[in-house]
């Protein structure tokens, strides 16, 4: 699977990140250094813990590491787990942390196919 396929298949739009950071070798070489990022790990700790200030901390690293990746999906999910952790409060249910998880997983499924 090519950079543009792997965007894809993860329901992102290579064409965006492509003309922010107009080179596709370093766009592969960032994406593929995505699955070593340790925020949603420490989301997923954090939540579990109930420590809201660690979970609002990784939740917005997530997000931002999302967004400047183009990984808008996710980006999306993480945006929205974080600004009701940003408010102090754990989010109801366990729906948010739900939908993360399966953009995640989308998000690296895809970059684990990717030919690097």
């Amino acid at each position: 699977m090519n950079i543009n396929e792997c965007y894809q298949a993860m329901g992102a739009d290579y064409e965006e990140v492509f003309g922010r950071l107009r080179n596709e070798k370093l766009i592969a070489k960032f994406v593929l250094k995505f699955p070593d990022d340790p925020s949603f790990s420490q989301l997923k700790n954090s939540l579990a813990e109930k420590n809201t200030k660690e979970a609002f901390r990784a939740a917005h690293t997530l997000k931002g590491v999302a967004q400047n990746l183009g990984f808008t999906p996710l980006y999306e999910t993480a945006a929205a787990i974080t600004e009701v952790l940003r408010t102090g409060n754990l989010p109801d249910g366990e729906s948010m942390m739900n939908a993360v998880t399966k953009e995640y997983e989308r998000t690296i499924a895809a970059i684990v196919q990717l030919d690097a």
